[in-house]
């Protein structure tokens, strides 16, 4: 009886230590998609902290199309007419949003609205580089690359543009817009500059980068800073 305990014994520690099934890995945390929130034009408020110390600002009124922030009085013309578009988007006037600031040698609008009808793709091989005209003042316009920014379709516009004005003077003014169209919006910032001006403090990339920032904060994700 004592052989068969002391071998019980011993089969017993064996047992114990002996290493069970492996356990399971713990459940990963659920990481949650970033929420979006619904597209809304109040917003583009926000953006204005982009802006370096030394501009003024105001509220957008009046005609804030990009066609008017060139310079370009209400009955203007492009050519080839299918242009047009690009530098008048089909706006909701109800729902336009937007302000503009004046600095250093050159000023700002930032706008966001609901529009009808988003960018026509289409169009864009038509108008690499168009004309713009309303009574004095004419314009070339350029299309260039938008900025990158995911799952919105975006363009820009250079537009150059003289105005002969009484006497034969004439006054140049050069013109970035960059647009985007995020779920039946869109938002877009010009920045006009003098190109003889030297003072301005914004820098290249300024206006593309603006853009980007407002477009955040229209749909809702935070702008640095803001």
């Amino acid at each position: 009886m004592r052989v068969f305990a002391a071998c019980l014994a011993v089969l017993t520690c064996v047992a114990c230590g002996e290493p069970g099934p492996p356990s399971a890995p713990p459940a990963s945390p659920e990481v949650a998609a970033p929420v979006v929130a619904a597209v809304d034009p109040a917003r583009v408020v926000q953006s204005r902290s982009e802006v370096p110390a030394g501009f003024e600002f105001a509220d957008v009124a009046g005609r804030v199309a990009p066609v008017a922030q060139w310079g370009l009085g209400p009955a203007w013309t492009a050519n080839p007419p299918t242009c047009a578009a690009l530098g008048n988007p089909a706006v909701d006037e109800a729902t336009v949003r937007g302000w503009s600031a004046s600095g250093p040698g050159a000023i700002v609008y930032a706008v966001a609205a609901a529009v009808s009808a988003g960018l026509d793709t289409g169009v864009l091989g038509d108008c690499e580089r168009f004309a713009v005209a309303a009574g004095h003042t004419t314009g070339a316009v350029s299309i260039v690359d938008g900025p990158p920014i995911a799952d919105v379709p975006t363009v820009g516009l250079r537009a150059e543009t003289v105005t002969v004005v009484e006497g034969g003077t004439e006054t140049r003014s050069h013109a970035e817009t960059f647009a985007a169209y995020p779920a039946g919006h869109v938002v877009y910032v010009t920045v006009v500059s003098d190109p003889g001006s030297g003072d301005s403090v914004l820098g290249p990339g300024f206006a593309a980068r603006l853009l980007a920032g407002t477009t955040s904060a229209v749909r809702g994700v935070p702008v640095a800073g803001g």
